[in-house]
């Protein structure tokens, strides 16, 4: 008896229904082989909120006994692939129901594979993705991020993709003609989803990753307070009051100091300081009051707070004062006031190669005019769509004052 375990790691809201299908599809596969399979949610994900890292996962099992003794789990200890539908998660996994970074290649076993839809080189992703004391191989599918929300779903083929890249990977469970058999009768399916299933089964990148490979760095962990140590009953305690930034001037609000959101943006914003106006309007409507108040006035994000929901491009009235950047153009969480402030020009410099970059500008959460989903859909899908938001640095870029 043999059996096959996977997870999905993906964006709490945004790509829930695509996580859903994926791990539908695996299980409809297998019942297409002769086999069984059983697909569901991390408990602790439920509730989800927007951008939030969650995992889904589904098993795969020769026989209906050997899939329900792999059921006997809250959650796999470990698993044969990690699907991973965001490589801007490569630097790791903070989800609602984990406190600390799990490196997204956790749970992949020992010579397991982490299947990821990227645009990015192997190589770049190795750069965010934490070292492993065990080889494997990193697969790709080649598409950027698909995006949604919670009552619409991105049709771009994304689970097609997957499933027929993953009919790659493990063809002794999910053979492509059982995942295409099962994309078809699905109710989302058709021939050009099916097509394009094939299209990925045909063009994965593989690359062997040894153990010498990877991002050194530890990741972000905490004690856990021992249950002698909770409160009693129920209580919800009042947000502490801030304190001044430095020389008692300037503001830094108090803030949780476990949950850090390192890895709940997939964009982050980056601010031009010669052009801000000291409105307030980001650091009054940020929900995660992530913004420092500098002793200068000015208004500095502090990463370890923001979740890059950009809502303070869309509140800045100064035009390209604020432009939310694609996470994977980033390499740390240092503060971009105090680059500032150390190097004006060459603080420019780096400004102006961040919001020229298109290719990281133009990633959005979704979608960011109405007519942007059809236009899209005009491209061509095995390239994941053409960037028609290159050149838009905010959604209300047009309506600033120059």
């Amino acid at each position: 008896m043999a059996h096959f375990t996977c997870e999905v790691v993906y964006r709490g809201i945004f790509q829930k229904n695509l996580a859903s299908r994926i791990c539908r599809g695996i299980v409809f596969s297998a019942r297409k082989a002769g086999r069984w399979g059983i697909a569901f949610g991390r408990y602790g994900d439920s509730p989800q909120r927007n951008g939030i890292p969650a995992k889904d996962f589904a098993i795969v099992a020769d026989s209906q006994e050997e899939l329900e003794q792999n059921m006997a789990r809250y959650e796999p200890q470990e698993v044969d692939v990690t699907i991973c539908v965001d490589d801007t998660l490569a630097k790791g996994v903070e989800s609602w129901a984990w406190y600390g970074l799990q490196p997204i290649n956790r749970l992949t076993l020992p010579g397991g594979t982490v299947l990821m839809t990227s645009l990015q080189p192997a190589e770049d992703l190795l750069k965010d993705i934490h070292k492993k004391e065990a080889a494997y191989t990193l697969a790709l599918v080649r598409a950027k991020a698909s995006f949604s929300g919670l009552w619409v779903y991105r049709e771009d083929h994304t689970e097609a993709r997957v499933l027929g890249a993953l009919a790659r990977i493990k063809p002794d469970f999910l053979s492509l003609d059982a995942v295409c058999q099962a994309i078809k009768d699905a109710e989302w399916g058709s021939e050009v989803k099916v097509a394009s299933a094939r299209k990925a089964h045909e063009r994965l990148e593989t690359r062997p990753v040894n153990i010498t490979e990877g991002n050194a760095e530890t990741p972000f962990s905490f004690e856990k307070p021992k249950w002698w140590e909770m409160r009693e009953g129920v209580s919800i305690p009042a947000i502490p009051v801030g304190k001044p930034m430095e020389g008692g001037k300037g503001y830094v609000p108090e803030r949780n100091p476990y949950f850090k959101k390192f890895t709940t943006r997939t964009m982050r914003p980056v601010i031009d300081f010669d052009k801000c106006v000291k409105c307030t309007l980001c650091w009054l409507q940020c929900p995660d009051s992530c913004f420092n108040v500098t002793p200068d006035g000015l208004y500095d994000a502090d990463m370890e707070a923001c979740c890059g929901c950009g809502v303070c491009e869309a509140v800045c009235p100064a035009k390209e004062c604020i432009t939310m950047v694609s996470e994977a153009a980033f390499d740390d969480n240092a503060s971009q006031w105090e680059a500032w402030r150390k190097d004006k020009d060459r603080y420019r410099a780096w400004l102006a190669a961040k919001v020229s970059d298109k290719a990281h500008v133009a990633r959005s959460h979704g979608f960011r005019f109405r007519g942007q989903y059809a236009q899209e859909l005009k491209q061509d899908l095995d390239t994941g769509g053409m960037e028609i938001t290159t050149g838009i640095p905010g959604e209300n870029a047009d309506r600033k004052t120059p």
